[in-house]
């Protein structure tokens, strides 16, 4: 839009500043022909006054002489004799602007040879012809530098227009590029973007309802997070207790068969949920907040915590993590790992959650005071297939990520690196 804008000044100026010189030059021209003509018509006439008395004197041609040393003017004197005087004329008496000024007509003429201006002066002895001769170099005389210095200032005038529609241009297309950025990033998932409202008023509407239709579209998926997420921790609850209270019963064989049924319904539900969120996750950004999640995640258990008698630690830094995933995904792996804790640990086991900044990584552990990972998975307790920490990798990886655990006989600790988004 500048560009045209500076291309459509351009032109507008450059045809303006065209229709003005053109015709300023012209007029040079023509005022440096009307001030040549002059100055030899000036000359003429003083020549002829001064022949006019003295043309009886012996010392007519000392003082003719000395008088046109001083003009840059060809100036010629035909006596009533025929002899000529000053700048020499070759067969005077036969050229027709001659016999035409020795008839009694003062006249000037002006051709391609330049310019010549003819005076007669009536004396006693007959009539006495004066001409002035102008070369075209006398006639032009200024015109060059005349013509460059209009061209130049035309051109002056038409780079100052274009510089002026390049920075008029560049303050209305400025707010336009911020609404197309502001476009761009609510396009890549950031909703916390808004249009500046500056410019034209076409501009400053413009970024009214784009911004309208961000909040908008906030509010929708605010909406629909909180119902899967709802669904999503409405069924994980009862699921743990149910876990919990299996692993209760007396009956060997029953337990074993009623474990393996949760881990079943824990995995088809996980499925459930992950396929119902697919749709919000795919459209949202990949970054949020690790901090604000982290924290929204910890309240959330900590109720569960203190109902089992579990001392639940939460470690946060102080000021915003933004990282390669969206709140979802972090928040399923959040959920995943304190998920675990309660489904392998017994009752009264304390475990902690600490986020932290580590160089460009934000580094999040959960661990537990628990006995830690076994060496390999056991078939009497739930989850022991280690799917939920398989999904948690998945994403963790999807994210450019990593999720390792503690090794065998170690305190079981699950620890995420996930690399810090600059915003």
């Amino acid at each position: 839009m500048r560009r045209q804008v500076s291309v459509l000044v351009a032109v507008v100026a450059t045809a303006i500043v065209v229709s003005f010189v053109i015709p300023l030059m012209l007029l040079v021209r023509t005022l440096a022909e009307d001030r040549g003509m002059a100055v030899a018509t000036g000359q003429a006439n003083s020549v002829a006054v001064l022949v006019s008395g003295l043309h009886d004197q012996p010392n007519l041609a000392d003082v003719l002489n000395q008088n046109l040393a001083r003009s840059a003017v060809k100036t010629s004197v035909v006596l009533a004799d025929g002899q000529v005087l000053g700048s020499s004329w070759p067969d005077a008496l036969t050229d027709p602007g001659y016999q035409q000024a020795a008839a009694g007509q003062a006249f000037s003429v002006q051709n391609s040879d330049g310019a010549q201006v003819y005076v007669p002066a009536v004396v006693d002895t007959g009539v006495v012809v004066v001409r002035c001769s102008l070369t075209p170099a006398q006639l032009s005389e200024g015109v060059p530098l005349a013509w460059a210095s209009i061209i130049g200032l035309g051109v002056l005038l038409s780079v100052i227009a274009v510089a002026v529609a390049a920075q008029m241009g560049r303050r209305v297309s400025r707010p336009l590029l911020d609404v197309a950025e502001t476009a761009h990033r609510l396009r890549e998932g950031d909703l916390d973007a808004r249009a500046p409202l500056v410019g034209t008023d076409e501009t400053v509407e413009l970024g009214t309802a784009l911004n309208g239709l961000a909040d908008r579209i906030e509010e929708l998926l605010a909406a629909e997070r909180d119902n899967v997420g709802s669904l999503a921790h409405r069924l994980r609850t009862p699921i743990t207790a149910l876990r919990l209270e299996v692993e209760q019963v007396a009956n060997p064989q029953l337990r074993e068969s009623l474990t393996e049924s949760v881990a079943q319904l824990q995995v088809a539900i996980d499925d459930v949920v992950r396929e119902a969120r697919r749709p919000l996750r795919e459209g949202l950004p990949g970054t949020c907040d690790a901090v604000a999640l982290v924290a929204s995640r910890a309240d959330y258990w900590r109720p569960l915590a203190e109902d089992q008698a579990r001392e639940f630690q939460v470690g946060l830094p102080l000021g915003p993590l933004r990282v390669g995933m969206s709140s979802l995904q972090l928040g399923d792996v959040v959920d995943i790992c304190i998920d675990n804790v309660f489904a392998h640990t017994e009752e009264g086991v304390n475990f902690a959650l600490h986020l932290s900044r580590e160089d460009d990584q934000a580094l999040l552990v959960v661990s537990d005071d628990g006995p830690g990972f076994p060496a390999a998975p056991t078939p009497t307790r739930p989850g022991t297939t280690g799917m939920g920490l398989r999904i948690a990798r998945r994403l963790v990886a999807g994210a450019g990520g990593t999720l390792t655990i503690s090794p065998p006989g170690s305190p079981s600790s699950v620890r995420i690196e996930l690399r810090l988004q600059g915003r």
